[in-house]
């Protein structure tokens, strides 16, 4: 009898299809197709900028609004490309990025490393002050900067778009300063007992530890070059110095109601940014593990 029972009271625990079929439900369909959705919210507003730059004008403010043109104007494109200097705008845009990336790998570990990893009087009160500049709104850095450069004589160049990155921003500091805090100690001390300088330390150990906050630092650092407005604008006067940020608004005050051509400008310019995401997210989601040394 008491065998029977313990039978019965596992096969009791043993899930049928119907409990398996819901616990699949709840755990992987569902939330693929609310993911799904929401993807499908913010995919959107890029697909109807991309339909609308095949879009004849007429079609575009057609009531009600149709989705798919009737036929796709395919030269669109080449008539954006060549009303403004596209290309030369793009090359001063990538230009600009990779100075900043440049100068971001460079000078937001150093002083990230210094820190973490070095022991000096008044570290954290420097990092409370590095965190606090986050709180300044651009704006109010903006009018004293504006002079500063302009005394400097670099007004009307990459200057002062591209200087500030060999400083280091506050953001990239603070995050590589939590990464580094991630990473035993233990190896940075057996390196020292054998001999390691401070500076090998950090080239050769700390460095390859880094490389996901790094590429999470250039990251970064791209989009908020690529997709720099303000900046580019009152820095840069010469329209052959333009960004290509700066070259859509040109393009849109001397071609305000070809909406098609501006709309297959905006659809080039956002490719980077597509394909940027879709090979490099990897790094966005390593960065927020503190890798480090040991398996």
């Amino acid at each position: 009898m008491d065998a029977s029972s313990s039978v019965s009271k596992g096969s009791a625990r043993t899930p049928g299809p119907r409990r398996g079929l819901n616990y699949k439900l709840r755990t992987s369909i569902l939330p693929h197709i609310a993911l799904l959705f929401f993807a499908v919210i913010f995919l959107f507003p890029f697909v109807w900028l991309f339909l609308t730059s095949l879009k004849t004008p007429d079609e575009i403010f057609e009531l009600p609004p149709r989705i798919f043109p009737r036929e796709f104007q395919w030269s669109n494109y080449s008539a954006a490309v060549e009303a403004i200097p596209f290309f030369r705008y793009m090359l001063n845009t990538f230009i600009i990025c990779f100075i900043n990336i440049i100068g971001q790998l460079f000078a937001a570990p150093l002083v990230a490393y210094s820190i973490a990893r070095i022991p000096w009087k008044g570290r954290n009160i420097i990092f409370t002050i590095v965190v606090a500049t986050m709180i300044l709104p651009s704006q109010v850095q903006l009018i004293p900067q504006y002079i500063i450069f302009t005394e400097l004589g670099w007004v009307n160049t990459i200057v002062p778009l591209t200087i500030g990155a060999f400083f280091g921003a506050p953001f990239f500091i603070f995050l590589l300063r939590q990464f580094l805090l991630g990473i035993p100690r233990e190896l940075s001390e057996a390196a020292k007992i054998d001999g390691a300088s401070e500076l090998r330390i950090y080239v050769q150990i700390i460095l390859p530890l880094l490389k996901p906050a790094l590429a999470t630092v250039a990251l970064f650092s791209f989009i908020w070059s690529y997709v720099d407005f303000m900046g580019p604008l009152i820095y840069l006067n010469d329209s052959a110095k333009w960004t290509i940020t700066v070259g859509l608004q040109g393009f849109q005050q001397d071609h305000g109601a070809q909406w098609e051509q501006l709309m297959a400008a905006a659809t080039i310019m956002a490719v980077p940014m597509i394909l940027l995401y879709f090979f490099a997210q990897k790094y966005f989601m390593q960065s927020g593990s503190a890798l480090t040394g040991f398996k």
